[in-house]
């Protein structure tokens, strides 16, 4: 049987190509697995998965937690928010105290970047990074990548726009280097204020007239503006940025082909997407929650058959 290459997920930039491959052939039999009546398989039962949430989550959480309990690991789940470290224990001792409890694997969101690289150095456990601060958040650019395999045969060689806020976006990052690992083209789209200043150094042609970049992309992965991770405005109003970055149905039609619109999730309605394009055939938002599952059920039993040996 291969295995990953890599001992933690901490972010698409470890990753091989065939390590990206191995999760996916992994997902395409768990999908099969959710999709039958009785949907556990024992894989893990004797895996104690902890997921330890620094920042709040409601999809990336539910997701990775549906996914442990459908191997059916043991799974302790910690939220910082009512928690020790509000009472300014450190990261390293609250990961000791839960590790102190036999934990083999470590599901963690957290503020800063490179947490859990960081963490992987001083503990002995498998670390799955779920999103550290703007930095990357590695399952969520593979689900993305699966559902685009899953929707239109491959990624490679498919054009590839991001719009909205990439500056203050983990996705986008995470999805540059999976796409690109890959073989696909990438173009990121949206307000100079919201591009970051290195993103030439990536490799991706930048575009900011959201038609042309339509016109281009065979795939619109559209992320929401980040208000919460923002200190001053980066655009004059929600009206204007809506008007100029978001796609509503009457954009997609003046397109002479029919493209695919992604979207991570949350949804700002009628911000970046409006209802009629998120609800549409072309919109494959709830595929890709769907896939999350399954991605992440076969990142944690990739990673969990590591420990076992």
């Amino acid at each position: 049987m291969s295995e990953l290459s890599v001992n933690h997920l901490l972010g698409i930039k470890y990753l091989k190509k065939s390590d990206v491959d191995l999760i996916f052939e992994t997902a395409d039999h768990f999908k099969e697995v959710i999709n039958r009546p009785i949907k556990k398989v024992p894989s893990l039962r004797d895996i104690t998965i902890a997921n330890l949430f620094f920042e709040n989550s409601t999809r990336t959480k539910l997701s990775f937690e549906l996914a442990e309990k459908r191997l059916s690991a043991d799974v302790i789940n910690f939220s910082a928010a009512q928690s020790s470290v509000k009472k300014g224990e450190t990261l390293i001792d609250t990961v000791n105290n839960i590790l102190s409890m036999k934990v083999d694997m470590v599901v963690m969101r957290h503020p800063n970047p490179g947490a859990g690289v960081f963490l992987s150095k001083h503990i002995n456990a498998s670390i799955v990074n779920a999103g550290d601060g703007a930095h990357e958040h590695p399952t969520q650019a593979l689900l993305d990548s699966y559902s685009i395999r899953e929707r239109l045969g491959e990624v490679g060689g498919k054009n590839v726009v991001i719009v909205g806020d990439i500056l203050h976006s983990r996705v986008a990052l995470s999805n540059i280097y999976a796409l690109q690992l890959q073989g696909a083209n990438v173009m990121v789209c949206g307000p100079k204020t919201l591009l970051p200043k290195y993103i030439d150094k990536l490799g991706v042609k930048v575009e900011t007239n959201l038609k042309k970049a339509l016109e281009w992309c065979d795939v619109a992965n559209m992320l929401r503006v980040q208000n919460e991770r923002m200190d001053i405005n980066y655009f004059p109003s929600t009206r204007e940025y809506s008007q100029q970055f978001g796609v509503n149905k009457a954009l997609l039609d003046t397109l002479d082909k029919e493209i695919v619109i992604m979207h991570p999730g949350p949804i700002n309605r009628g911000v970046e997407i409006t209802s009629d394009v998120a609800d549409s055939d072309q919109a494959i938002i709830l595929e890709q929650v769907q896939n999350g599952v399954a991605v992440r059920m076969a990142v944690i039993y990739l990673l969990a058959s590591k420990i076992k040996q």
